[in-house]
């Protein structure tokens, strides 16, 4: 994708799908409140069971974003300072296996390896790792962090629900030239995050997100994921 196309707006749904990508660099470009409150109008619209409509979104801006960058920034180091510290920060559900198998743990390490390799970390280059892992916790410099929440008292179908919601927004996000990075990392630092943004006790965090302008002269924004043929995953029955 050239320069000048790269926040261009998506004009179509097929569009807005193969044009969507993890952004890990933004711009420092503002986000108008008004576009925000129309990517998640329109985002509402998304399928839940007995429309049940489980979402709930924090959306930080300004101090409110800068100063739970600082904080998760903190801990973050801190773990890394001293690893016995990790068992203060636990994800309220498991986002990924207990064991990987072929062929998840192939392509999450292709797909690891493929954005480290591009920016030229080694694999025994544990401090450049740790670095770029922390760019999580500043939403890759995006101007707009959002932090989703769901009641506790739902069951996983709502997660479900929840991930339809979430491509909503991504896809809603391409329509008006902006980018996102949906973020699992922020998970591990919910004790964190939920004081900060004055969530419930009855909430649980199913993920945050990056939401702005990409930087089009970043190289971290030249690595695409690649995808598995859909002959490869689709069974066809007569």
């Amino acid at each position: 994708m050239s320069e000048s196309a790269f926040n261009q707006a998506a004009t179509d749904v097929d569009s807005a799908i193969d044009t969507r990508m993890s952004a890990r660099a933004f711009l420092p470009q503002a986000v108008p409140r008004e576009v925000l409150a129309s990517i998640l109008e329109v985002a509402s619209r998304a399928p839940s069971g007995t429309n049940t409509q489980p979402w709930k979104v924090y959306v930080l801006q300004g101090a409110s974003r800068d100063g739970l960058v600082a904080k998760v920034c903190d801990a973050a180091n801190a773990v890394r300072a001293d690893p016995s510290l990790a068992g203060q920060y636990k994800e309220a559900y498991d986002y990924y296996p207990e064991k990987w198998v072929s062929p998840f743990i192939d392509r999450r390490r292709e797909n690891g390896w493929g954005l480290y390799g591009l920016l030229g970390i080694g694999k025994t280059d544990r401090d450049r790792m740790h670095a770029q892992h922390v760019r999580n916790y500043m939403f890759f410099d995006a101007p707009v962090g959002l932090m989703f929440t769901v009641d506790k008292v739902m069951g996983r179908g709502s997660l479900l629900d929840y991930g339809m919601f979430l491509q909503n927004i991504m896809l809603a996000a391409r329509a008006r030239g902006l980018h996102t990075c949906p973020q699992a990392a922020w998970n591990g630092f919910a004790s964190i995050v939920l004081p900060h943004i004055g969530a419930g006790d009855n909430e649980m965090m199913v993920c945050g997100m990056a939401l702005g302008y990409a930087d089009p002269t970043d190289t971290v924004n030249t690595f695409r994921t690649p995808r598995v043929p859909a002959a490869e995953f689709t069974t066809w029955l007569a």
